[in-house]
């Protein structure tokens, strides 16, 4: 396809891009702009964020060879919409492993700090896998966007597609399990990527929702991710492919919680997996 032909990019691609800026060894500079679009509660969206700086990252390794494998990013403040700087280090290129650190400032204020690792694939060792998705019904045609979003959800979910099929509504009278899940994806045809990955672990409802009697801000403090695949798994995938999130959560203490996530493919292959900690906050 010719370049003057290819599509534009969608909303994601366009709101996450990055520019080169300066550098050309193992540290560089890219800019970004951070959009109000995605916002949840007080400040940017974690998982935006995270895909955004994830992107800067890749650049960086430029080596299609070495995949995401993990990515830990503490969040120091919530950045303002606008211009923001990331700056990258190749902290060390192995002749397998890759590890980078990130930083993300806007007007010389930290806003971000990530670690990262990219690998090329390791062969010889047993694949096993106890993680089993969950027994739930497909996925239905069609991409219905923004349902979160017409329920009072925060501005960003206008831009995803769930399909819930795990747990119940959030806020219930009764205390529920701090569980929930459903099938996601972007509202926009997109193939699945480590981008569109980094976004998913963080873009369903906080697992502490599905017991609390109202809502209450949750900002993240950190965020690990796994990346267990790959990506595209196939040369020609399909854009309208859904992933199976699953959210769990299990202490809530002197207002901090955690949450796991699990990301499948419709074919039961575990894609990625994370751990965030987050704060309850009262709502202004």
């Amino acid at each position: 396809m010719a370049e003057e032909d290819a599509p534009e990019p969608g909303r994601f691609d366009r709101d996450t891009a990055v520019r080169a800026e300066d550098g050309e060894g193992a540290v560089r500079t890219f800019g970004a702009v951070v959009s109000g679009e995605w916002r949840a509660g007080r400040g940017p969206h974690g998982g935006y964020l995270a895909a955004m700086i994830l992107r800067a990252l890749m650049l960086a390794v430029d080596d299609p060879g070495r995949a995401p494998r993990s990515l830990t990013i503490h969040y120091a403040r919530q950045p303002e919409d606008g211009p923001a700087r990331i700056i990258t280090t190749v902290e060390r290129a192995g002749r397998s492993l890759s590890t980078l650190s990130a930083r993300m400032e806007q007007d010389g204020r930290m806003i971000a700090l990530a670690l990262a690792a990219f690998s090329v694939p390791w062969s010889g060792g047993p694949d096993v896998s106890e993680i089993a998705m969950p027994e739930v019904a497909p996925p239905e045609p069609g991409r219905e966007p923004g349902t979160l979003f017409k329920e009072g959800a925060p501005p960003f979910t206008r831009f995803i597609t769930i399909q819930p099929r795990i747990g119940g509504r959030p806020f219930p009278p009764e205390p529920g399990s701090m569980e929930l899940g459903g099938w996601l994806g972007l509202a926009e045809p997109r193939p699945i990527d480590a981008l569109s990955l980094a976004f998913f672990t963080d873009a369903l409802l906080p697992a502490p929702f599905m017991r609390l009697p109202a809502p209450t801000a949750a900002p993240t403090i950190d965020l690990t991710i796994h990346f267990r695949e790959p990506m595209p798994r196939v040369p020609d995938p399909d854009p309208a492919e859904l992933v199976l999130a699953r959210v769990r959560g299990g202490v809530i203490h002197q207002g901090f919680f955690e949450e796991d996530v699990t990301l499948w493919a419709q074919d039961g292959t575990v894609l990625a997996q994370s751990r965030q900690l987050a704060l309850l906050l009262p709502m202004i």
